[in-house]
């Protein structure tokens, strides 16, 4: 009983220090962690309207909904999931991406999700002239279009007159290196932030105070945090089993190699012993090479030196 006592004393510790360090994570996150960038705008117009106004400078903009992780099939080609996707009362749909990696945000992976959004949403029976206005929003972590600019507008034009050719495609790559004091500038900020009380904009504050300190909130986020790790224990675990399936079968192969070589050498040894005898008994050079399948150079070295 002491022991069975002590192993749940001891598990109730673990569990609590368990509880402890993911309560840690939780208050160190910030919305420039995709997954927690989701949760803070699912399905919170205000939110995302924030973000909308501020980087297109147009406060008009009212989002009708808001959705998180949209995945768009593509029965032809390659298939997306999208980390925000909104809809203004326009009609116009809006693809947010956070990218923390220069790696993930290529100009032909936006022009792919503003492909993919056109294929999407101009229905069979619908027009051209119908086709939705898309906006492609990449906010990435470092400068990668590397002109120290806060904003990139991202436009097709005509080379001859230099007129924008408007076909209601936009890609807009959003620096979030630029932290300054203008409205885009805080909403940088913002992003980094991890306490509710220091974000400039107060749509923000409220979503992250209920993830980050409701019981409800934190709930949520713990189980995200815990089947996130889940998967990636799991992912490690496949990892080391593929590894050690592969140190496995190289010492099988090793082993069926050692094996052979063993049975080679003891058949090589009865065949020796064999013409060794044919030898002694008088038999032949030739007669003792096709029964002993000797070469003839090693049963005359052998004769050789049975008669030395």
């Amino acid at each position: 009983m002491a022991i069975l006592y002590e192993g749940v004393e001891v598990m109730q510790i673990n569990e609590a220090s368990q509880n402890t360090e993911i309560k840690q994570v939780i208050r160190s996150l910030c919305m420039m962690n995709n997954r927690f960038m989701n949760f803070m705008l699912d399905d919170n117009k205000e939110a995302a309207q924030v973000f909308l106004r501020v980087i297109l400078g147009d406060d008009k903009i009212k989002v009708r909904n808001v959705r998180i992780q949209s995945f768009i099939q593509n029965i032809y080609g390659h298939s997306s999931q999208l980390d925000i996707l909104a809809q203004d009362s326009e009609g116009r749909y809006f693809n947010v991406e956070v990218q923390r990696s220069d790696e993930g945000a290529p100009a032909r992976r936006a022009r792919f999700y503003s492909s993919i959004l056109d294929t999407h949403f101009l229905q069979p029976s619908k027009l051209y002239e119908e086709l939705p206005d898309t906006y492609v929003i990449f906010i990435t972590e470092n400068d990668v279009l590397r002109d120290n600019l806060p904003l990139y507008n991202i436009r097709r034009r005509i080379d001859e007159n230099a007129k924008c050719f408007e076909d209601g495609s936009h890609i807009i790559y959003v620096n979030s290196q630029r932290r300054d004091d203008t409205a885009l500038g805080k909403l940088m900020q913002d992003l980094y932030c991890t306490e509710p009380k220091n974000l400039h904009y107060h749509e923000f504050a409220e979503r992250m105070e209920f993830l980050k300190y409701s019981k409800e909130g934190e709930e949520k986020m713990t189980d995200v945090i815990e089947e996130y790790a889940t998967r990636k224990a799991e992912a490690a675990a496949k990892a080391v089993e593929e590894k050690m399936t592969d140190v496995i079968e190289e010492y099988a192969a090793k082993k069926a190699e050692a094996v052979a070589k063993e049975a080679s050498e003891k058949a090589q040894a009865r065949n020796i012993e064999l013409a060794k005898d044919l030898l002694s008994e008088g038999e032949s050079i030739e007669r003792t090479v096709r029964l002993s399948k000797l070469s003839e150079a090693e049963v005359r070295e052998l004769a050789s030196k049975l008669s030395a």
